[in-house]
């Protein structure tokens, strides 16, 4: 029972290792640069651009954005919403602050995981009476 238990948390542990953490570090990734763009457009008074834009399988096409004061921000499940520059600083940073509290649960939730089947295997211990290793 202790084995089987311990083998879960590890399982646990290496998926948010493995999958959750990096998805999480390429989520802010891209928010930082879409931030650190908006942020150099304003700077700049950019209101115009030319771009490269990926058409997928790294296919590239260039593009003419004849009007930069409002941009479409992917926010998830395929979705783009329109924003002005402000309106999305302002997403951005409440994304970012939504991913940070995820992070801060999924490392409370390992914590109390880990918590809980130490207890119980002390008190599985107790009751078999074996000697602590």
């Amino acid at each position: 029972m202790d084995k089987y238990r311990e083998a879960k948390v590890t399982k646990f542990e290496e998926f948010v290792d493995r999958r959750l953490r990096p998805d999480l570090v390429k989520a802010i990734a891209e928010s930082s640069d879409l931030k650190r763009n908006i942020q150099n457009l304003e700077k700049n008074s950019v209101s115009s651009l030319k771009t490269l834009v990926n058409l997928g399988s790294e296919v590239y096409m260039q593009a003419e954005v004849p009007d930069t004061r409002r941009i479409f921000v992917d926010v998830g499940s395929g979705f783009h919403v329109e924003f002005t520059w402000s309106e999305a600083l302002n997403y951005i940073a409440a994304r970012e602050e939504r991913l940070a509290k995820q992070i801060e649960e999924y490392t409370r939730m390992i914590a109390s995981i880990k918590a809980q089947i130490k207890l119980v295997c002390e008190g599985i211990r107790e009751l078999l009476q074996i000697p602590v290793e």
